[in-house]
């Protein structure tokens, strides 16, 4: 058999070897709910600056008090592990079990509420960059894992927020123009060093990456493109509030108590990319757990059944609508996926969703999980408020992991035309 086939596949080997390291979220079972990481009392999109407190809080809804452990893995910009011993990120261990948890209280869906705070006793970052945290079960079995990002302040991204260079695309889109200025750091080869992410409400799924600086004026990176970093604008985020889960309130339409736990049945939404746009308050795809009178809403808040229903006539594509926010960390699971009742012609689904105030949207995508923006059901709309962030990374010569040394962040109430 010729050498030039072995090659092959042991090129083949390699690639697929290097395919699978890079690190994705597995997404959580049924009984984990409320996965959140939290700073000073609000629940955030997970990039912190490097000594900062955090914690991640999650629900179990099996109420056993079982024991989980966490691992934490330091990864490179394409979310590969960093080829570094542990030792070099972490002070201490991690492969501990998370002793902070309590059961919920006077609550008509029991669970068990567990708390991680970084850096704790056992565990320090020692290091900027990415990082996936794992929760594991008593098995050691991965139950589901997150990213989050630490970096240094060490350079400023000053970012100007711009309606479509293109005349195609004018009212829909906003592009990023940005430089990343320093008066600590000489940049070595910054062309090839200095990477971005840019990134849309802290959603990790539509981030855009791999863009090298336009140009330089002096130790300046400047980035002036007209089309690789635009987003598609979307439209403000849906909301409900049950913090009151045995009334109806903002958006929800009526609530009964006929099995186990509330049900909590939202007005139907009727899809707005063929409405005129309309400004709505939100919080980004955020959400806040609440109770209205709670003295700590944590574990006293109660799960709820929340029915949506979606009104789109119009939809042709033969893609899926899903119900995605923070609240589920925009999963594209069946659990989310709406189901098309022919009888009512509109799309439907309950979810089980602790009490708060919750933004909501539906997304469009296929079967592999491919989000279509462009075609989305509540359109694109240049006017739409939305939070921006560009991450800096840098990797010296010498350095054997990359750094994120910086962050960027802009509104697009600020708009340029």
């Amino acid at each position: 058999m010729p050498i030039s086939f072995f090659k092959k596949i042991l090129l083949l080997f390699v690639i697929t070897s290097t395919a699978a390291q890079v690190e994705t979220e597995v997404t959580p079972p049924y009984n984990i709910k409320t996965i959140s990481f939290v700073q000073k009392n609000q629940n955030v999109v997970p990039i912190f600056v490097l000594g900062d407190d955090f914690e991640v809080q999650f629900d179990d809804l099996f109420g056993n008090e079982a024991d989980y452990y966490y691992e934490i893995t330091h990864c490179d910009y394409n979310w590969k592990p960093s080829e570094i011993p542990k030792t070099d990120y972490l002070q201490g261990f991690d492969n501990q079990r998370i002793q902070d948890y309590t059961n919920s209280f006077n609550t008509l869906q029991i669970y068990s509420h567990y708390k991680l705070s970084i850096p704790n006793q056992f565990t320090q970052l020692r290091i900027s960059g990415n990082y996936i945290l794992k929760v594991l079960n008593e098995d050691k079995e991965v139950v589901f894992s997150r990213k989050f990002i630490v970096y240094e302040d060490l350079v400023s991204v000053p970012i100007q927020i711009k309606r479509a260079r293109t005349v195609s695309n004018l009212d829909f889109k906003h592009n990023l123009e940005f430089s990343i200025k320093t008066n600590t750091i000489t940049f070595q080869n910054p062309l090839k060093n200095v990477k971005t992410v840019l990134l849309q409400n802290g959603k990790f799924q539509s981030a855009i990456t791999g863009i090298p600086a336009q140009f330089t004026i002096g130790n300046d990176l400047v980035y002036k493109y007209d089309t690789q970093t635009q987003f598609w604008a979307g439209n403000e985020f849906l909301f409900f509030d049950t913090k009151d889960i045995r009334a109806a309130s903002n958006n929800v339409a009526r609530v009964n108590s006929n099995s186990s736990i509330y049900s909590s049945y939202l007005h139907t939404n009727n899809a707005r990319a063929n409405f005129p746009y309309s400004f709505t308050q939100d919080v980004n795809g955020n959400f806040a757990v609440r109770h209205l009178n709670a003295n700590n809403n944590e574990i006293e808040a109660d799960y709820t059944w929340v029915y949506f229903s979606l009104s789109a006539p119009a939809f042709r594509l033969n893609k899926n609508i899903y119900i995605t926010g923070m609240f589920n960390n925009y999963a594209l699971t069946p659990e989310y996926q709406m189901d098309y009742n022919s009888e009512k012609g509109i799309y439907e689904k309950a979810i089980l969703i602790k009490q708060g105030f919750t933004n909501f949207e539906y997304s469009v995508a296929d079967n592999k999980g491919i989000i279509d923006s462009e075609n989305a059901i509540d359109g694109n709309f240049y006017q739409t408020e939305n939070e921006y962030t560009v991450l800096v990374y840098y990797r010296e010569n010498n350095d054997r992991y990359e750094r994120v040394i910086g962050k960027g962040v802009a509104n697009s109430t600020n708009l340029i035309n």
